[in-house]
């Protein structure tokens, strides 16, 4: 007789923030980002992340942001300043070199020290999360892979793309609990080449419907001084082809491959994540967004975060490989004796956008 397994507990990712609650937050940090001539907007940020953290659920248990407006506008200070340094000492032929050179190595440190920020800066159910990423790894991953694709006219780039995951995704824990995470690269060439193929279709039609004025042009170069009309006409139709093309390209292929890391994460070795978003409705989502938010002059901004924040956790699950709540009580305990240890250590926010 075959002896049945019990299936796995399923948790649903829920986002449970609303468009009216999240305007007046948003409003609000916009209002005092202009008065303050963007000092603000440090704490604007906070209060951001803090609500979309706090409002993002899994197994009952909601995610957090504990860093402070003062830590980030410290941060953004000090890179500012390393900015003004840099651009400064740059113009001296040999010091230039020299920090240029320095640059290629100080910008993994930075790299490493913006994730480590916000990883202790995070938690789920009251326990931080943690980075152990290294400065020489980032390197390889962030400096050398992507040179190094260049030679195979960008051929390679999925490999760099999925180094670079592999890197940050398993460097990350929970508590003491570690992620890991691992994939075919089929998966990433798949994404890679349906973004291009979405940018082939659309210049092939885009040649199609214009393919006359653009013949025009390459057989009569002069015919736009004679008709200033079809000039602009044709600048516009170039921008539409840019948009149409390469925003749902880069779109379909963040879709793909953010299945694609859920799919292949585990938490603890156990956890399984699982992400089912649908490449064309993201597509979808993400341009009837830009045009509300365009048509409205950027006032139903708050509801197209919302709405996309919504999906992304509709259609994101964590499969728990056993019984969650023992795993939850574990981690709680961990989290407890690692408490805020590392706020005092890591309490500066290098201000890179990671």
């Amino acid at each position: 007789m075959a002896i049945k397994t019990a299936a796995p507990d399923t948790a649903q990712f829920e986002f449970r923030g609303r468009t009216g609650e999240w305007f007046g937050i948003w409003i609000t940090n916009l209002l005092l980002t202009i008065v303050t001539i963007g000092i603000y907007s440090a704490w604007a940020k906070v209060r951001a992340k803090k609500y979309f953290y706090q409002n993002t659920y899994v197994a009952g248990r909601n995610f957090d942001y504990h860093a402070t407006g003062l830590q980030i506008l410290i941060g953004r200070l000090i890179f500012v300043a390393g900015l003004v340094v840099f651009s400064l000492l740059s113009s001296i032929p040999v010091v230039g070199l020299v920090m240029i050179i320095g640059l290629l190595f100080l910008i993994p440190w930075l790299l490493v020290r913006s994730i480590r920020f916000n990883a202790i800066m995070s938690s789920w159910s009251n326990v931080r999360f943690g980075f152990d990423g290294q400065p020489g790894n980032a390197f390889m991953v962030f400096m050398l892979y992507p040179v190094l694709t260049a030679f195979t006219l960008y051929l390679a780039a999925p490999f760099a793309d999925r180094a670079q995951r592999r890197f940050v995704i398993n460097n990350h824990r929970l508590g003491k609990a570690p992620f890991a995470f691992d994939s075919g690269i089929g998966a990433f060439y798949k994404a890679f080449f349906a973004a291009i193929g979405w940018v082939i279709l659309m210049t092939v039609i885009f040649l199609t419907l214009s393919g006359t004025t653009v013949f025009m042009l390459i057989s009569d170069p002069e015919a736009l001084e004679r008709n200033p009309q079809a000039a602009f006409s044709i600048i516009a139709g170039f921008y539409l082809y840019a948009f149409v093309a390469f925003f749902p390209a880069a779109t379909i292929y963040q879709a793909f491959i953010r299945n694609t890391i859920f799919n292949g994460s585990m938490l603890d070795g156990k956890h399984q994540f699982v992400s089912n978003v649908k490449p064309l409705q993201l597509v979808w989502i993400a341009i009837s967004n830009v045009f509300v938010v365009i048509f409205t002059l950027g006032l139903m901004l708050p509801w197209a975060q919302i709405r996309i924040a919504r999906y992304n956790a509709v259609h994101t699950q964590l499969k728990a490989g056993g019984s969650l709540d023992d795993f939850v009580g574990k981690i709680e305990a961990q989290g407890g004796a690692l408490g805020d240890a590392y706020t005092d250590i890591e309490a500066v926010d290098i201000g890179l956008p990671i």
